[in-house]
């Protein structure tokens, strides 16, 4: 894995620095924060002085459940805490970023101008918006941030407790969709060797348990399903219902499910001016050649934009425009 043949820029990194704070993208989900948090654990065998910086003030389910459940087991800090929280010079201080490359998806873009060494540890393709100055430690070929953490913490034979290992699964198995989309032989190796350390399978369904009332809101999303030449799947939601982006994305994800389906693609309000789109495939279809065109970011499998002061016919529109240019 490129994170392994890249480990001594890690390693020198980590070296050289005496407070290290973690931040992942905004709307945490399971493979930011557990990436986070496995690097976390990573960093605190090594005796090094680390924060994890959250600013969200709302989590999807599973994780709430894992702050809850870890409070006061590891420091978390708000950004506006990041100053009293540097070490006096300015060179002994890293910002490690996972799970995103890109500057305006991070918790907050402040953070980036406040530390002046860098390091991004991320699986999605790079673009306009990328990260500048900072070590890039990119792989588009892992599954998840989760993945490329937990090769570094096998490599470096660093012991973590069982339920740190189920954290880190749960974001594998969340961002492979139950090992369907994006795997290797890395992701099935990676996965057993947490079940080596007691990461329990059991534990992560627990984690990826939903609210009744926000899957019967999704249901609806799936009563309206057009396909294009049969191959891709597409639905919008009601003007009149806001969604979040993690629910788009898990319809988009359950799309790929039926029969002779390759690609999806889901529109809906996020926002009470906000429109989102979320795109997957099965590998047929490069996602982010599509949903660039659309302002927006991703990689082959996955792909997601947001838009402002528009309607969600508008953008099923100019959607459909650019997949009719791609030939579809």
């Amino acid at each position: 894995m490129i994170i392994i043949k890249e480990r001594n820029k890690i390693k020198r990194a980590i070296r050289r620095a005496k407070t290290i704070f973690i931040m992942a993208h905004k709307e945490l989900d399971l493979d930011a924060l557990g990436s986070s948090i496995g690097m976390y654990m990573f960093l605190k065998k090594r005796h090094k002085d680390s924060y994890l910086i959250i600013d969200d003030r709302y989590n999807e389910p599973g994780v709430e459940k894992i702050l809850r459940e870890l409070e006061g087991c590891i420091n978390i800090i708000r950004s506006d805490e990041l100053l009293e929280k540097k070490h006096p010079k300015e060179n002994k201080n890293l910002l490690i970023i996972l799970d995103t490359n890109k500057q305006e998806l991070v918790q907050n873009e402040k953070v980036l101008k406040q530390i002046t060494n860098k390091l991004v540890i991320d699986h999605h393709e790079t673009g306009k918006t990328t990260i500048k100055n900072a070590i890039m430690i990119n792989d588009t070929k892992s599954s998840s941030a989760c993945e490329m953490i937990t090769s570094l913490i096998e490599h470096y034979d660093v012991e973590i407790e069982p339920y740190y290992a189920t954290i880190l699964l749960s974001g594998i198995v969340l961002d492979t969709n139950n090992y369907t989309l994006n795997t290797s032989a890395d992701t099935f190796y990676n996965s057993y060797y947490l079940v080596t350390l007691g990461a329990s399978a059991k534990k992560v369904q627990y984690l990826l348990k939903q609210d009744i009332e926000e899957y019967t809101e999704r249901q609806k999303l799936m009563s309206g399903i057009e396909t294009i030449n049969k191959r891709i799947a597409f639905t919008k939601a009601s003007p009149y219902t806001q969604y979040r982006k993690e629910d788009l994305a898990k319809v988009a994800d359950t799309l790929l499910f039926f029969n002779n389906i390759e690609a999806s693609f889901v529109i809906g309000r996020i926002g009470k001016t906000t429109i989102g789109l979320s795109a997957r495939s099965l590998g047929n279809y490069d996602m982010l050649k599509v949903v660039e065109k659309l302002g927006g970011g991703g990689d082959e499998y996955n792909g997601a934009a947001k838009f402002e002061d528009t309607t969600i016919s508008k953008v099923e529109q100019d959607l459909k425009r650019i997949l009719k240019e791609e030939g579809e």
